[in-house]
């Protein structure tokens, strides 16, 4: 694995990067990419991976902050400046949370930039029954832990040692920074209307390329109907259930959700 940082419209725009094979870019929740995870471990063993931090995400090490951006699209319209960049050529495109939300509008602008489009627990749609959650009513701790069906995965990855409260295992001070500037950043393009595009599911209709949506079935960040609406806006979209998982499938479920996308390689 190792760090690269590509300039697009005047921005440093990070990822990591590792593995073989054809390319797989990944964009993370709004809490941002932890870095090199067991998620792009197990794919760098068929693809080689791309785990990008959006402009704007991972601190002061990630991507730069674009102070014009109001909308997730302008920041799909950075991923699609940044894979002409690098001249990747059709990529598979995996966004999970906020993420699968700028990879879904990107797929309405420029689906020849894609050979398939993965969503994971993708928000962008209005449910009709539930709600999604709305981070700016809780703590950062207490919204990135509820991403995670199992407590003690969450723990596992994000806890450090330097408190001494046995129910919330803390969190580092560097990481509640990171966590501090991704969510200015979330609030900046995705506050009003919260998380949701009235606009983009007319458009999914036309996206042309194979896709495929994947949903935590424990998933209390973003409801299981958003899945449904997704397969049934995309033409052809295929949905995988993830038993026992939250919202975070990619974290939660590393290997589970990388079968799925290596067993669904065209």
């Amino acid at each position: 694995m190792q760090t690269v940082t590509t300039a697009v419209a005047g921005l440093g725009m990070r990822e990591f990067t590792g593995g073989s094979g054809d390319p797989l870019v990944m964009l993370h929740h709004s809490f941002g990419n932890p870095g090199w995870m067991p998620i792009h471990e197990a794919l760098a063993a068929n693809y080689t991976v791309h785990a990008l931090d959006l402009p704007g995400y991972g601190g002061t090490e990630g991507s730069d902050q674009p102070d014009w951006a109001r909308h997730p699209r302008d920041l799909a319209l950075l991923v699609g400046q940044w894979l002409r960049a690098k001249e990747l050529g059709p990529v598979e495109l995996v966004g999970c949370g906020f993420g699968g939300w700028v990879a879904a509008e990107l797929a309405t602008m420029s689906p020849e930039r894609l050979n398939r489009l993965v969503l994971v627990g993708a928000a962008g749609l209005l449910p009709e029954q539930g709600r999604i959650l709305d981070q700016f009513l809780v703590s950062h701790s207490g919204y990135v832990q509820a991403a995670f069906a199992d407590k003690g995965v969450y723990e596992a990855i994000f806890a450090s040692n330097n408190g001494n409260d046995p129910d919330e295992p803390p969190v580092s001070d560097d990481t509640l920074v990171v966590w501090d500037m991704n969510r200015e950043m979330t609030t900046r393009v995705a506050w009003k209307p919260y998380m949701y595009n009235r606009r983009l599911r007319p458009l999914l209709g036309g996206v042309t390329v194979p896709a495929l949506v994947v949903w935590g079935d424990n998933d209390a960040v973003v409801p299981v109907e958003c899945a449904h609406a997704y397969v049934e806006a995309l033409p052809g979209a295929r949905l995988e259930i993830v038993g026992d998982c939250g919202h975070a499938v990619d974290l939660e479920a590393p290997e589970s959700l990388a079968a799925i996308i290596t067993g669904g390689k065209s």
